[in-house]
This record gives C-alpha cells, structure tokens and sequence, in this order.
C-alpha cells in the first residue's frame, strides 16, 4: 500500500508511511537472498545418510564443517522440510533412589561392556560383544558372530589391551559370559575388577546401553546383512566414523577422540 501511494499518489516514501503508520525501515526493508537451498541439500542428504540424528546433531555437524549459518536459519529451514523425528513418548516411573552414573577422570579407568543380538536375511542370529570406554565414549571394539563363548570375550578383551591396555574397573551385566571362571580368572591375571550391576538395572550400564543404542539405529536396523562378512565390514567403517566424526552432547559435541586430546592437551 505504501508503495501504491508513491508512486500513484505521488506522496514520498516518508509520508506514505506516517499516513500508513509504519517505519520507514520496513518500507525500505528488501529480502536478503538466502542460502536456504544449500542448506535445504546438506540438511536432506545428512537425513538421508544419517536417518536417526535429528536437528541438534544436525546443526553441530554443519558448525564443525565451517559453515557460517546460525542455528535459527537452519531450523526454519529443516522445519520447512518436514524432517523433524517422529518420536513416541514413553511412560517412565521416576528413580525412587536414584544414583549418578560415575564420570570416569581418564582412559583406562571404567569400560563397560555388553552383548547384542541380530540376524541376517535368512534368519540365524548372530551376536556383538560391544566394548567401549566410558571416559570418552570410545568405541574399542565390536566382536562379532554367531556365538561368543567366554573364550572369545576373553580374546577379544586381550585385543583392546594390545593397543589401548586393560581397564581399572569393567562394567558389565550378569549373564553367562560374563560370570564365567575364565572371565574372573582373567580378570584377576590383569588387575581388572569386574563392576557387575544389579540383575534387572541395566541404567547402572547407561554408557554401553546408549552406545547399543546408536549402534542399533545406525547399523542394525539399517541394512538386511546376508553374511558376517557384511556386518563386520560395515560394522568397522561405523566405529571409525563413530570415533573420529559423530559429536556427542556429553562430550561438549566433540568426538570420543577430539575429546581425549583436549583432556591429554
């Protein structure tokens, strides 16, 4: 309207916009071009690539690559493209007696450990002995097959400590495995103690529970695996991206290796 009184009333700018009771800063005011569409293209391959990470995750993957975008402008546009998770609230009885999850001071202090389940296209099940280290959410190994007697989780344990060395403190549950002899004789060999959590709690291993978790939305769920072979193979590539790539929130958004070489700095 403002723009019809000037130049078909012949009023200025100035007093088109006492009469219509606006700024002059508004009348001025011209749309900036955007970079929405580049946005709106990274944001829809990370989405695509990255199915279960949702906006946060999103916006600090995009400031670590060095792009200049504030985070308002990336949620309007990720809102504009419908790429919010859907998510079904789950009904949780508080913690009658709740208990902080001890934060570990350095590598080597506290791991966690834990099994997982799957199975290929034609239906057998295998198993994954997941191994992290709660300092920095380290990824330090995923053994995996069709059975994980107490021999192979010794084994693979022996293979963490190759090259990273064995834990004070291991966090684990109690199945069968893990309560065997060959675990406690090992474990008393190297000076590990065994930190076993309540039957039925398994919060009290909430590190590996959350790393079981990633793992589940990124790989399992993600591909139909028709050998071990496949699953080893993408299963590798994911811990390196995991390690070295994905921020984590407890982390202060860095990775589990940016993270330890910030402490060791």
């Amino acid at each position: 309207m403002a723009g019809l009184a000037v130049d078909e009333r012949g009023y200025s700018f100035r007093r088109a916009c006492e009469l219509l009771g606006i700024s002059r800063t508004a009348y001025c005011y011209r749309r900036k071009k955007t970079d929405d569409e580049q946005i709106g293209g990274l944001l829809q391959r990370l989405a695509a690539s990255k199915p279960r990470w949702g906006f946060g995750k999103m916006v600090t993957w995009l400031r670590r690559q060095g792009y200049p975008w504030n985070h308002k402008r990336v949620r309007r546009v990720y809102c504009e493209l419908e790429l919010n998770l859907r998510i079904k609230p789950k009904k949780r009885l508080p913690s009658r007696t709740p208990q902080p999850l001890w934060v570990p001071g350095a590598p080597n202090e506290h791991g966690s450990m834990d099994f997982m389940q799957d199975s290929l296209h034609t239906g057998r099940k295998f198993r994954a002995l997941n191994v992290i280290d709660d300092f920095n959410r380290e990824s330090l190994s995923i053994e995996i097959d069709y059975s994980l007697p107490a021999e192979r989780v010794v084994r693979a344990l022996d293979q963490v400590a190759e090259w990273r060395g064995y834990p004070n403190y291991l966090r684990i549950d109690n199945g069968p495995e893990f309560i065997s002899q060959k675990l406690e004789d090992w474990a008393e060999k190297h000076g590990v103690t065994l930190d076993f959590i309540q039957p039925g709690k398994p919060a009290q291993n909430a590190y590996i529970e959350r790393f079981n978790r990633t793992y589940r939305e990124d790989v399992l769920d993600m591909y139909l695996f028709s050998h071990l072979d496949e699953v080893r193979d993408i299963t590798t590539r994911w811990m390196y991206e995991y390690n070295s790539d994905r921020p984590h929130e407890s982390l202060n958004d860095m990775t589990p290796w940016e993270y330890m070489a910030a402490k060791a700095a």
